[in-house]
């Protein structure tokens, strides 16, 4: 086994899947670095919350943080990985001042933009690939005339500023049937305190089943030989829970091969390097439309190990190894966070329920947040965040 140390940066179940996937590949436990840690990550044995700083974000913090705690383990290559789009950021601007201290891959600067939804708008149209027809808003404007009808998808267009504001029914994502709910929605997120502005989507219809999930991994040469596509079976419906995945099922036979060469051109096109993940979904004639790029691994990537494509191994093959990079070979399996009874219950595509009961009886199916080598406490607090999942739905 090699030795390292893998140092994540956040504290949500996406770090705990990246911590879980560096043990079982190489035996060895992670570092959590974050703002806050999550309960995802409460009484784990795979991954221990190192420091947790609430200033963490600020630029000075950041790079005095983790230059201290790489001086910790001296003599150990520490590979350091961002699990949230804002580390990502961080990362890449003090990619310099980082370098000597650990080994990690980040989109450089130039290429950061390509994760704003506006720009990576552009540049999938300079590629040939459907993004949702968007207005950007201003609270302050009068609504313009849309070029798409109603019900329409309302996000904010400033994360970063979005995550800090308060209000009743805050949620990522909105569905919102018409321009007096739209209007509603602006005013209650100013007094919450967001004063950004809004993207108005095209709404794309069509249940849970009709999503997609691309992770990818670009190596430091340039190629992206590692790219994983899952379906969707089920979102989470609670507010803080839009748009994270509930199960995922992932079949080689029916990997979209032209988007994912389509994605892979994208990536090298912008000089990306590290993880990316995209987010998807199929219209009623089964073209791709493409959402957003997010700068690291999804929340629900643990289903590329549950495929047999393991998050942690493309990483260690290029920053510890020097590549090159494997190209992943999947087999049929299925991811899920919530209760399989919850899955079964609220799935909308009976067919793809049914192929992916078969995976599970099979024992192709992997559960996310409680790993083989975990503890009675983790096992206690899974069990009764189960149990009370069925609000969730």
């Amino acid at each position: 086994m090699p030795r390292m140390l893998p140092v994540l940066l956040g504290g949500d179940a996406n770090v705990y899947g990246m911590a879980r996937s560096f043990y079982e590949c190489y035996g060895v436990r992670s570092l959590a670095v974050c703002r806050r840690a999550l309960p995802a990550l409460a009484h784990s044995r795979l991954v221990r919350v190192a420091v947790q700083d609430p200033a963490f974000g600020q630029d000075h913090v950041f790079t005095a943080t983790l230059l201290g705690l790489a001086a910790q383990y001296p003599g150990v290559p520490k590979i350091l990985i961002s699990c949230a789009d804002d580390y990502t950021a961080l990362l890449a601007r003090h990619a310099d001042a980082l370098r000597g201290a650990y080994r990690f891959a980040c989109p450089p600067p130039a290429a950061l933009p390509l994760a704003d939804k506006r720009q990576f708008a552009a540049a999938c149209r300079a590629a040939g690939l459907r993004t949702p027809q968007t207005v950007t808003l201003c609270p302050a404007d009068a609504l313009p005339p849309l070029p798409f009808g109603w019900p329409v998808i309302a996000k904010p267009a400033d994360q970063a500023a979005y995550a800090r504001c308060d209000f009743p029914g805050r949620r990522k994502v909105y569905l919102v049937q018409d321009a007096a709910r739209l209007r509603e929605l602006l005013a209650a997120a100013a007094r919450g305190g967001y004063f950004g502005s809004w993207l108005v989507q095209e709404y794309i219809p069509g249940p849970d089943t009709r999503l997609g999930v691309v992770n990818a991994y670009c190596a430091a040469d340039g190629s992206v030989p590692w790219l994983v596509q899952g379906q969707p079976l089920l979102q989470e419906r609670t507010p803080e829970g839009t748009g994270n995945y509930a199960a995922v099922l992932v079949e080689p036979s029916r990997q979209d091969a032209a988007l994912v060469d389509a994605l892979r051109g994208l990536l090298q096109a912008a000089g990306w390097h590290g993880f990316a993940n995209f987010d998807l979904k199929y219209d009623r004639r089964g073209e791709p439309v493409l959402f957003e790029l997010n700068p690291r691994q999804g929340r629900a990537s643990y289903f590329c190990d549950a495929a047999d494509a393991p998050l942690a191994v493309p990483p260690v093959q290029d920053l510890l190894y020097g590549g090159p990079v494997t190209p992943p070979t999947l087999r049929p399996a299925v991811w899920y966070t919530a209760p399989w009874y919850a899955v079964h219950r609220a799935c909308p595509n009976r067919l793809a329920l049914r192929r992916a009961g078969i995976l599970r009886r099979r024992g192709r199916a992997t559960t996310h947040l409680l790993a083989a080598g975990e503890g009675a406490s983790r096992r206690i607090w899974f069990m009764a965040r189960q149990l009370s999942y069925y609000r969730k739905l």
